[in-house]
């Protein structure tokens, strides 16, 4: 379970190193909110603990990053918004970083750069030269490196999430996403990231796609 005493702790360092000092409006209220919604109901995968995943990795692969603690905060954003039967869950908590960000006292060129890196997560598709990108989508992307036990949690906790999607449907998508992800030159960008994932998770993504491809249908 997520420690969200600790979380909270986390939150109001990244927003105090971003906006450079420890003035301004108390970075508390913008943590509890954050956490109230990353604990929402619909949620099995997009939970605290991928959140603290996430930020554990981003600390993990800081020294690749230009602003570690601007890529902190798009961790926290980057899926604020969650409603698995919506499309635009992204765009939507790129907005809540516009909106919260400058609120709480951060300035409005690393609120931007949040918002940018928020959206960058739909394609998980950093330049080259976008080391903040890569960091934050290398976290991300981590879970897909993981051992077999936990890949499988994953996997099972994202088919939670689309609970609603009929199980052809579901497959037919999640394949597609995980042909799109193999597609890529590289899924991870950071030396780190190339060093101790790629391999691994190629391996996880071919094996989930081979199940998906042979799994028997439901019966009528």
């Amino acid at each position: 379970m997520a420690d969200t005493r600790d979380l909270r702790d986390r939150f109001v360092r990244a927003l105090e190193g971003a906006r450079g000092s420890s003035e301004g409006p108390d970075p508390v209220p913008y943590a509890e909110n954050l956490i109230v919604r990353w604990q929402e109901p619909q949620r099995h995968y997009h939970t605290l603990t991928h959140l603290t995943a996430v930020l554990d990795r981003v600390d993990t692969l800081a020294e690749h990053a230009d602003d570690p603690d601007v890529v902190r905060l798009a961790a926290w954003f980057h899926d604020a918004v969650y409603l698995p039967e919506r499309s635009e869950n992204e765009e939507r908590s790129a907005r809540l970083a516009e909106r919260a960000l400058p609120e709480a006292g951060v300035s409005e060129e690393k609120t931007a750069e949040v918002a940018r890196l928020v959206r960058l997560t739909v394609t998980h598709d950093p330049a080259d030269d976008d080391r903040d990108g890569q960091v934050l989508c290398d976290a991300d992307l981590a879970i897909l490196a993981a051992p077999p036990s936990s890949y499988a949690a994953y996997t099972a906790a994202v088919r939670e999430e689309y609970h609603f999607v009929p199980n052809d449907a579901f497959r037919a998508g999640r394949a597609d996403v995980l042909r799109q992800l193999l597609a890529l030159p590289r899924l991870f960008r950071t030396p780190y990231g190339r060093e101790h994932w790629e391999a691994t998770a190629r391996y996880n993504m071919r094996g989930e796609l081979e199940m998906l491809s042979t799994a028997p249908a439901p019966p009528a």
